[in-house]
């Protein structure tokens, strides 16, 4: 198969699976190439390219970046970016900053209703002492819950505390989807709007793909319908962006996988191929930008 599942979550985040097994899931899914997407960190990159260099497969080098618009949480996807570039890291390091905010935010709303989850309970049930560069979200905070008792699954989790409008739920200052495409630009990447069909605001992506500079839409995804594939891959179209496509794997709890097994949605060799030309369209211009506010040329 030519075929890339450009989002997936690794122990980075909240996925379960470490990036090597993430890349060793994709070689035996017979998949050319793995997204690796952390939520606002590139810590699991390194260890992947390692790992893709056994395989013999090839990691999309990828972030997702936590945005609002509106009081609607969206998320932007970024390939290619300078995964070394400093202030792309302290740009994601803010954000991480603001995730652990939420985190514990959400913790306190929980003790308020009666709930009495500790964060080192919830840390326990991200399985690892944190890295500085890693994130804790509300999986882990989902599986915490499930732990104790207090629901009967993660899913039961979401459901009566942490989803959108749910008493625990907690949507803190966010960038705005237009400041996060703007740093992946930046950085020299190609920026996504991820998962449009979840948002429920078809006039808020249509406005990043003609306005807001986004290079695409994650069209396919594990938790699109048909009809939603097929609208995201005309709007695609329509504004001459790329329809991009990935299962969001986060690995898999008692049996479930969250939110599809690595290749279940995927995009072919030439939607990898129009995202590092996009990218480096992207590094061109920054590299441009950067010269003449050093008071060279371009050419220099």
């Amino acid at each position: 198969m030519n075929r890339a599942d450009l989002h997936t979550h690794t122990t980075a985040s909240d996925g379960l699976h470490r990036p090597a097994e993430n890349v060793r899931m994709a070689a035996e899914a017979g998949l050319a190439a793995i997204g690796i997407t952390d939520h606002d960190t590139v810590a699991g990159l390194e260890e992947a390219r390692e790992a893709a260099k056994a395989y013999g497969i090839e990691v999309v080098p990828g972030v997702e970046i936590s945005t609002a618009r509106d009081g609607q949480d969206i998320h932007i996807l970024g390939f290619y970016a300078d995964d070394r570039d400093p202030v792309f890291l302290e740009r994601l390091a803010s954000q991480r900053r603001v995730r652990d905010s939420r985190n514990e935010l959400i913790v306190a709303k929980l003790n308020e209703l009666g709930v009495s989850l500790t964060w080192e309970a919830v840390l326990d049930a991200a399985g690892r002492d944190r890295g500085p560069d890693e994130t804790v979200g509300r999986p882990h905070i989902a599986e915490a819950l499930h732990r104790m008792g207090a629901v009967e699954s993660v899913q039961e989790a979401f459901d009566r505390y942490l989803a959108e409008g749910r008493p625990a739920y907690v949507l803190p200052p966010r960038i705005a989807p237009a400041d996060a495409i703007a740093w992946i630009h930046e950085a020299g990447g190609a920026a996504v709007v991820a998962h449009p069909g979840l948002y429920g605001a078809d006039a808020a992506v249509e406005a990043l793909l003609r306005d807001g500079g986004a290079d695409g839409v994650e069209a396919y995804h594990s938790d699109h319908t048909a009809e939603d594939e097929e609208r995201y891959a005309a709007m695609a179209r329509r504004f001459g962006a790329v329809a991009t496509g990935g299962s969001d794997f986060h690995g898999a709890r008692k049996g479930r996988v969250y939110h599809g097994p690595i290749g279940w949605r995927t995009a072919g060799a030439a939607v990898v191929t129009e995202l590092k030309s996009r990218a480096s369209h992207h590094r061109a211009k920054a590299t441009g930008a950067a010269s003449r506010d050093d008071g060279g040329t371009a050419s220099d």
